[in-house]
Formats: structure tokens, sequence, C-alpha cells
């Protein structure tokens, strides 16, 4: 049923009062106006006499700016939202999880069923003037909610697998439609979806039947996804982070650094008591923090990445001294990331590596391995093993056991696909 055809028996009638605050919050106001227009029109809550023998939690609203890949302005998100912290479990929520992408879903989080009575109080400049002293009972999820995100992705399995598709065991972000010959993919994360078909007559199918269920723009052919700007070329797709990685210099201060030609110095390992402890830990941790989602699309800089990672809980100076170096390491190389190449065979190759108690402070190995499917790189891994191995050979294994697994879930997935 296409959203403006909802009966409308029991919506609120909220509209923004002539009394606004002014200021900032004037204007995140202001801009969630549509917001709850959607809401009211898809009977999202309901007002009810304020008692005292139930759970209340306090609205808001929030706004920001939206970006491409390429750092340009794409536009304003506004956002109902409740404080989901004063929640407790086993009374107004039970379980929560997040899944894990060019369709954009409009307030995912309002299509989620709820299965607890949750409260809230009316949302600051949308307070009914009949019913000031109300209450709102929520009838479906709402961003802030612990549970809103399990809901919405509950509703949206529950659809999608209804019209033919069937959710993918190795991958549940993956949704795959097989019937008559045709075939057709769907990742979903949080509220963006890819979709790719076997034709242009499937693709636009799928599409139009998402949309008469749940609003969402439709972006077109593919151009960034979570931050990775996607370009198509004459040999396949090229994924890159240019934008993101250019983010990371600034942030750390080093936009007129001169550039590495390499990410780590081999010759030395770090250890956890090495030098004095930094003067900010929390720049080193978020610089680190960001430095893994850029692993994503740069290989090259996953080992240095993962040794950095290891000592957020006490970093010392010599620790930023190599965090600094794959800083300047990026200045030089923000243009490269990962090309995926078409027409490729479906062979599996695997590679791995481990050095044996290559850790100084606890004489733990560290083993790597890279995947490709055919001529391409589509997993990479470097990681400290839990455990101390009692010769090369071992630790020589204990990687090989990881590739092992991390090949047959590989197998396991493509074997879904088909």
């Amino acid at each position: 049923m296409p959203h403006n055809a909802f009966p409308q028996a029991g919506i609120l009638g909220l509209r923004p009062q002539q009394s606004m605050p002014q200021g900032p919050h004037a204007n995140v106001e202001q801009k969630l106006v549509p917001t709850m227009d959607f809401a009211t029109a898809f009977n999202t809550m309901t007002l009810i006499d304020l008692t005292d023998n139930k759970w209340y939690m306090d609205s808001g609203a929030t706004a920001h700016l939206t970006n491409t890949a390429e750092g340009n302005f794409k536009g304003h998100k506004s956002s109902l939202v409740v404080n989901g912290r004063s929640q407790e479990q086993g009374v107004d929520f039970d379980e929560t999880f997040s899944s894990v992408n060019q369709l954009d879903v409009q307030n995912a989080f309002l299509h989620g069923t709820l299965d607890e009575d949750v409260y809230m109080f009316q949302p600051p400049g949308f307070i009914d003037s009949s019913k000031p002293n109300h209450v709102c009972k929520l009838n479906c999820s709402i961003y802030g909610l612990k549970q809103a995100p399990r809901a919405w992705n509950a509703r949206f399995v529950n659809f999608i697998t209804a019209n033919g598709f069937i959710q993918c065991k190795s991958d549940t972000s993956v949704f795959i439609y097989k019937k008559n010959g045709l075939m057709a993919y769907l990742i979903l994360y949080v509220d963006d979806i890819i979709v790719t078909a076997s034709n242009t007559t499937l693709r636009d199918t799928i599409i139009q039947v998402l949309k008469f269920e749940f609003p969402m723009t439709d972006l077109g052919r593919i151009s960034s996804f979570l931050g990775v700007s996607v370009k198509l070329n004459d040999k396949g797709i090229f994924l890159n982070q240019s934008q993101y990685a250019d983010d990371i210099i600034k942030r750390a201060g080093m936009a007129d650094c001169k550039p590495y030609t390499t990410p780590v110095d081999l010759k030395s390992k770090l250890g956890d008591d090495d030098g004095k402890p930094v003067a900010n830990a929390m720049d080193y941790r978020s610089l680190a923090g960001a430095l893994q989602y850029l692993t994503f699309t740069r290989p090259d800089i996953t080992y240095a990445v993962q040794q950095l990672c290891l000592f957020m809980h006490d970093p010392r100076e010599p620790h930023l001294v190599a965090l600094h170096r794959v800083i300047r390491y990026l200045q030089g190389t923000k243009h490269m990331g990962l090309q995926l190449l078409k027409q490729q065979s479906m062979k599996l190759t695997a590679y791995t590596d481990a050095d044996w108690a290559g850790c100084p402070s606890t004489r733990k190995s560290t083993s790597g391995f890279c995947l490709y499917l055919g001529d391409n790189l589509i997993s990479w891994s470097a990681k400290r093993q839990p455990t101390v191995s009692r010769s090369s050979a071992e630790a020589e294994y204990k990687g090989v056991a990881n590739v092992v697994a991390e090949s047959c879930w590989l197998c396991n997935l493509l074997l879904e696909m088909g």
C-alpha cells in the first residue's frame, strides 16, 4: 500500500508550534517537519494519558549534513529520536542487533514493528496544543530505541523473503532471488540498499516493489557506498577512499607533511612499554580507529594498522611515531584503491604467512592472509595469534587454519549465490 493511502484514523495531528525556540535548535525542528509528517502518516505513535506506572523516555531531534564519498554536499538528513539509554532490558526491549547498502530508505527505523509497550514524552516543538499533558505510545520503532535496528531488519527480511528472495545463511545482509532462469542480488546495510539483477527489467521491478512498500530514494547507478567511492572503468570497478584518507590526514594536522614511500619500519618491532606515554591518548585512539576503516580498500596498510591498534589501551611515543608514518604514507598514496577486474575465473587462491614470536612483549606470533578470486583480491587480514606458538611450524599452521576458515566461508557464500 502506498504511504499516502494509509488510513488516517487515530493519527496524531502534530504540527510545529508557533512559539518554537529560536537559535540552532529552531533549524533542527524545521528540518524535522517532513520526518514528523512521515511519522504521523504511518501511525508511528498515539497520544495517551500520562500515568505513574509506566516508564517514559525523552524525545528530541537530530539533523546533519550528508556528503558524497568525494566530500561534496549531498543534502540534509533529520531524525526524530528517543533517549534509548534509559531503557531497561525486559521492560521495554528484549533482544537487539544491527545487521550489515543504491537505494536509500527514508526513516527506515520507523517501519519496524514493536513487540513491547514503549512510551515517550511529546517531542519539543511538536506538542499537541489540545492535549499538552498527554504522552506518546509508540506503535512502531523509532530512532534511539535499542531494539529499533532489530525491528526494522525483521520487517525488511519478512517483506523481501515473502517476495521470493532467500536470505543468505553465510551473510545475512545478502538476499538472493532465483526463479525461471533469472537472478538478482540485494545487499542491505541499515537503510542503504544495493540491488543488481541478471537484466534491467528484473532490477527495475524489484526497485518498484521496494518503493511500493517503503518510501525510498533511487540514487541510480552506484557511485559511493558508506564512504567508499565506486567508479566504473574499462577494467571493471575501482574502489577508493581518497576523501576519507584526506580527512584523516587533516584531522592529524599533517596536511602539509612530506610523504613516506612505505607504511611501516620493518627493522624494529613495537613493544608495550616502549617510550613515554603520549600526551593525548584519545587522539591516538581516534586516528588508529579511523585507519581501521581505511583498510577496507587499502590492504597495503592492514599490517601497519593492526600493529598500531595493539596499543590502544596505553599508547606510547614510538607508537605515535609509527602512526604518523602511516599517515605520511597515505599523503603520497591517497589515489590508491582496490581494482576489481571483470570477467575473471572463479578459482579461489589463498596465501598466508606468519612471523614466529614476533611480538617483543608477549612473544605471540602475527599471521596474515590474502584471498584471490581469479585475479581479484577479495579478502585479507593481519592478526596477532591468541596464544604463544612453540615453533615456527605451529605459528604457520595457525595461520593456515585462519585462511582455511575464511576460504570455507567464502566457498559457502559463493555456493549460495549460485
